[in-house]
């Protein structure tokens, strides 16, 4: 199965999927495994600050985090979420790569905690950020549901808790607020994000590569598997290329060229690429 998907691949077999997964741990060569956290590890939930990995996610990434030590695979958390509130909600295993605010914040996590690389913004950055926090906030004045959520470098539109016309009104209104300010407004589920840092989680699953091969010092990029559940994750499907696989959690249209259903899903993916793994492991 080549690495752009069908629009609508269906859910398939476990099993199958579970030897797309052993295929991609036994190949030579240095690998990365990119997750999304939130409707991937991560049920959606109501309050984000209250998500957390479903408990079969948990134990997969963990299990997976034991078994890559020592090889030629890294582990990275890839989120719209800031790098701290990703990594507070995470809770990620040492030796994890973290990805937040759709790239533009970046981090490893060491064994005293997380080493985030500093994001600076330019004069002009700060100044169209201070407006579109502004214009944000007007978008939800007076519309019960809708929240505004400041980062680093974005603001973002939450309309989970909103009324179908206080949602649309608030959408219009962000969507005219990156327009006027020439920035481009990423549309997820329930959200609308807007960042004055232009990047993408396909722009930095495509530098990780670079990051993992040389840090395992194979001398070439590294293979990704990358799995997603939303519409921003769809920009790392589409740098995927052949010797990667990209599994979509969840309903709707795809590059993937794999799905499952939900968090458990992806869990039983993950368990059998950290078994492959470790059976290609000498540890004594």
């Amino acid at each position: 199965m080549s690495a752009t998907g069908s629009p609508n691949a269906p859910e398939e077999r476990p099993d199958e999927l579970a030897a797309a997964v052993r295929g991609f741990a036994t190949a030579p060569g240095a690998s990365l495994v990119a997750l999304d956290f939130d409707g991937t590890l991560a049920p959606l939930v109501d309050d984000p600050t209250a998500a957390r990995m479903a408990p079969s996610a948990r134990a997969a990434v963990d299990r997976l985090a034991a078994a890559v030590e020592g090889t030629t695979t890294r582990l990275a958390l890839v989120s719209g979420r800031n790098l701290s509130d990703l990594a507070r909600c995470s809770e990620p295993p040492p030796g994890t790569y973290l990805v937040g605010s759709h790239g533009a914040e970046t981090g490893h996590v060491g064994p005293h905690g997380v080493d985030a690389v500093p994001l600076e913004l330019t004069a002009d950055q700060e100044r169209k950020l201070d407006e579109l926090r502004a214009g944000f906030a007007a978008a939800v004045a007076g519309r019960e549901g809708a929240w505004v959520q400041d980062k680093p470098s974005a603001a973002v539109l939450h309309t989970r808790l909103a009324t179908a016309d206080d949602t649309a009104a608030a959408v219009a209104a962000a969507d005219a607020v990156a327009e006027h300010l020439g920035l481009h407004a990423m549309h997820g589920k329930d959200v609308v994000e807007v960042a004055v840092v232009e990047t993408s989680k396909g722009e930095a699953v495509d530098r990780l590569r670079d990051v993992v091969g040389q840090d395992v010092g194979t001398g070439g990029r590294a293979r990704v598997l990358y799995a997603g559940d939303d519409t921003t994750d769809e920009t790392a499907f589409a740098v995927l290329a052949d010797g990667d696989l990209g599994i979509k959690v969840g309903a709707g249209g795809t590059r993937a060229t794999h799905r499952v259903a939900d968090a458990d899903g992806l869990a039983a993916a993950l368990a059998a690429l950290a078994a492959a793994v470790e059976e290609t492991v000498d540890r004594s």
